[in-house]
């Protein structure tokens, strides 16, 4: 996803803000956090348990949908099975059983897939993908390090800074929001590298701020991003 001078560029600036404080920061590129597989499912539910009901009140008879008098079904017995009770519950069943497969396979496609996946979900998928990263490399540790991950998705196009409580208390979100949008530009643009450098001069500043450097400033995590 990044090429060997963006990986550079990144490492030079993530570098460049940590000198200036004794946090640590942490940039990860992810190509995807979740196939939704349930998204498929849901709108090939509804479209069975909305739209097949819908066409039946506009007066779209189950024999017509399945198209019963092209299979040497007469006018009569297409009357005759609407009139039946039975029948008619079978024609339904079988055109939302129909409906639910066509849409669900349609949805399956990958680009329709995130094209319909709802932004909440998508929030929350790449939310918790950085949380869990911010967990991983030992941030949430009580003698873990003052650290920041700046995480992105390339497919959903969602970002998310993840911080410790302590830099949250004392450096806002007004900074996170800003990084965040630097991110989202850069990777609009095609220029991810670029959103990234923004995104980390504006994080190093605010940790420079309320976490200076100190006498003793080990580098604990290393600056190269971390594309997964």
């Amino acid at each position: 996803m990044l090429s060997p001078s963006d990986r550079e560029k990144i490492a030079e600036a993530v570098a460049k803000a940590e000198a200036s404080t004794s946090g640590e920061l942490v940039c990860v590129l992810a190509r995807s956090v979740s196939n939704y597989r349930e998204v498929p499912l849901a709108w090939a539910a509804l479209a069975a348990l909305v739209v097949t009901p819908l066409a039946v009140a506009f007066g779209v008879r189950p024999s017509a949908l399945l198209n019963l008098a092209d299979r040497g079904w007469t006018v009569g017995h297409a009357a005759a099975l609407d009139a039946t009770l039975g029948s008619a519950f079978a024609a339904y069943a079988a055109v939302q059983a129909l409906a639910f497969v066509v849409v669900g396979l349609i949805v399956l496609i990958p680009p329709v897939r995130r094209l319909l996946t709802p932004g909440a979900l998508k929030r929350h998928r790449v939310h918790r993908a950085a949380f869990t990263h911010f967990a991983a490399i030992g941030l949430t540790a009580e003698d873990a390090p003052t650290g920041i991950v700046i995480f992105a998705c390339e497919q959903d196009r969602r970002v998310e800074v993840v911080a410790g409580e302590a830099i949250h208390k004392k450096c806002g979100e007004e900074a996170w929001r800003e990084a965040v949008r630097s991110v989202q530009a850069g990777m609009k643009s095609g220029a991810e590298a670029g959103g990234f450098v923004k995104a980390i001069e504006i994080c190093g500043d605010a940790l420079a701020r309320h976490f200076p450097v100190t006498a003793e400033n080990p580098n604990r995590l290393p600056d190269r991003p971390v594309e997964i």
